[in-house]
Parts: C-alpha cells; structure tokens; sequence
C-alpha cells in the first residue's frame, strides 16, 4: 500500500469523502465532527491518500492541535478496501509522522453508533483509550473521545 501526502480537494477524494461525509451525519446528526475538504486544507492539517495500485482506498489527516497534541482527523477506508488492513496502515503512518514532529499526545473524536465500532476496535488495538474532551470539542451521547500517550506507545507489526 502507497501512503502519499495529498490534496483534499483534488477530484479523485471528492466521492469517498462526500461518502465519508453523509454517512457520519447520517448517523450523528450535528454532532458530526468531520472535516470537509476545506477543513482537511487547513495550514494545521495534514491529509494523506492509501492507493492499492492505482484505486483509492482510503484516506486519513493530522490535525496539529498545539506543539505536543495532534488529533487523527477523518480517517476512512474506502468500502471496496475495508478490512484489507488500509485503516490500520494509514493509523500507523499517522502516529509515525506525530512521534517525528515530536507529539506527546495523539488524541480523537469519534461516534457511538454500531457504524464506530470496527474504528474503536482499531484504535484500541494499538493503545488509544479514553479521554476527557480536548481542544473545543464538547462531550455528547454521540461522541467519545480517545487519546494515546506517544511516550508509551510501542509500534506493533
């Protein structure tokens, strides 16, 4: 799989962020968090693509949060590539790159609802846990909130 820094907004990611897009609010309503390809082209963000060849499948972005605190900013695997590993590889890349700019803290937001489950069940899986709030977000039954102490994190295969 080829992890390459992109542009939100270039033609290619419109259809699988749109999907990104309806589907969270779809489900949470205005509680949805995500960023749109205007958000993800923020100065403070970085955003990646996943190609399997030449197909899409999936995207991710890094929010600098302040000079030690990211947060993993719309994470999402195309539904051709689900559960081909895509979401785990871009999560790595996205705590590698926090560990080079010399984060401390790695944090998200995410849902509640049955859709947030395999994306809870990867974020567990290598170390996040739950958190208070950060930054400006506020605590509702439809978001949770998980950080990862990067101090402690060890990279697992």
């Amino acid at each position: 799989m080829d992890i390459r820094q992109d542009d939100p907004r270039a033609p290619y990611v419109a259809d699988l962020l749109a999907h990104h897009l309806e589907e969270l609010r779809s489900v949470m309503g205005e509680h949805a968090q995500a960023l749109d390809a205007s958000g993800l082209s923020a100065a403070t963000v970085t955003f990646w693509t996943a190609w399997q060849g030449d197909v899409l499948a999936g995207f991710g972005a890094l929010k600098q949060l302040d000079q030690t605190h990211g947060e993993v900013k719309s994470m999402r695997a195309s539904p051709t590539a689900r559960r081909t590993g895509v979401g785990r590889t871009i999560l790595h890349h996205i705590i590698a790159e926090s560990r080079k700019r010399g984060y401390s803290r790695l944090s998200l937001e995410t849902g509640t609802a049955p859709l947030h489950a395999p994306a809870v069940s990867l974020y567990r899986s290598v170390g996040f846990a739950p958190c208070e709030p950060f930054a400006d977000y506020l605590d509702s039954p439809h978001n949770q909130f998980m950080s990862l102490d990067l101090s402690k994190y060890l990279p697992s295969s």
